[in-house]
């Protein structure tokens, strides 16, 4: 093999080998504030001007910028020895924080939480489990344990959440009809962005958001206004408190965080509060049943063992999970970025 062929070969290497530093500098961008800026402006402008407004160096502007260009972020224009820098459609849509479809929060989450842990991907394979107690130093053995300490975390990480349900909340809401359950309740749902799909879509429902205290309170400071009367909170812990009255109950992202006990528990606890012909509706990425995809899952499923008790898993496991806690009737249906899985009781 010439070594022609050997740069063909080792490209896909040499992309991976970047991926972390790729994600990191479009995170920094949106850190600094970059998207934000030329969205507002309108306008092209010059790395000098940029860097004036953010409060940083010239030098480490302009790579920053640069970079943001050959990544696609950003458009440049030179002339003579001048570049003006401008927003893309791409950047005003998904990465400035003031826009409607902003997944800003998402990457400050990777950006600030995940990545700082990424460091342990070795531990976590090597134990089969989280190494978060080693990581915080303290007994702590899941995700939730670490970011339900300060009401700034718990704000972080349900916009976090938030920043998925602008983008496909409304398609998992739409993947069955769900007008016949008027009354829902969304367990771990703090930010409330589903939820406000939810009664969008459904004019004749409620959704009762039902999580810890101290999550109850962080949420209705932050994410729901007094007039989404059609949103109510429930405190309590659903592995252990009274379940709410309701027709469906909603865990949108939630198994995934926990292993196969945990899961045929809580959904065992909901049976017994379903009504007949009360259903679950479980939100989640589904690996396929060979388990040869999605890529996406594969690698939501190393994060979950690297930052929880949980995984992703095959159709045929959530029917083991359903079936194991008394649910007859499941269906899923794929979605854009998240599927959805429907059991009747």
């Amino acid at each position: 093999m010439d070594s022609i062929e050997d740069i063909e070969c080792i490209k896909p290497l040499l992309q991976y080998k970047y991926g972390c530093l790729v994600s990191k500098v479009m995170f920094t961008a949106a850190e600094l504030g970059v998207f934000d800026l030329l969205l507002e402006s309108g306008k092209l402008m010059p790395s000098t001007t940029i860097a004036e407004r953010l409060g940083t160096s010239f030098t480490g502007m302009e790579r920053l910028l640069d970079t943001c260009v050959g990544l696609k972020l950003l458009r440049v224009e030179r002339t003579g020895s001048q570049a003006l820098y401008g927003s893309t459609e791409f950047s005003n849509l998904y990465l400035a924080e003031s826009s409607p479809k902003s997944q800003y929060h998402h990457m400050m989450f990777f950006s600030e939480i995940t990545f700082l842990n990424l460091n342990y991907l070795t531990d976590a394979v090597r134990q089969g489990k989280s190494p978060l107690g080693k990581i915080y130093g303290d007994s702590s053995s899941n995700l939730f344990d670490v970011i339900f300490r300060s009401e700034g975390e718990m704000k972080r990480f349900s916009q976090s959440m938030n920043s998925n349900w602008h983008l496909c909340g409304r398609d998992v809401m739409a993947a069955f009809d769900l007008s016949h359950f008027p009354l829902i309740c969304d367990l771990g749902g703090s930010g409330c962005g589903l939820a406000k799909e939810c009664i969008a879509m459904y004019p004749n429902s409620t959704v009762t958001i039902f999580d810890l205290p101290n999550v109850v309170e962080m949420a209705k400071k932050h994410f729901v206004s007094p007039e989404e009367h059609r949103i109510t909170f429930h405190e309590g812990d659903f592995f252990k408190d009274p379940i709410p009255e309701a027709d469906l109950y909603i865990l949108a992202r939630i198994l995934h965080d926990w292993d196969d006990e945990k899961c045929v528990q809580l959904l065992s606890r909901l049976h017994k509060a379903c009504k007949p012909g009360g259903g679950v509706l479980v939100v989640e990425v589904v690996l396929n049943e060979d388990r040869s995809g999605p890529l996406e899952a594969h690698l939501q499923s190393m994060l979950m063992l690297l930052l929880t008790e949980g995984k992703e898993r095959t159709p045929s496991e959530y029917n083991a999970l359903f079936s194991a806690a008394g649910f007859k009737e499941v269906q899923l249906k794929k979605c854009q970025l998240y599927d959805a899985i429907l059991g009747r009781k």
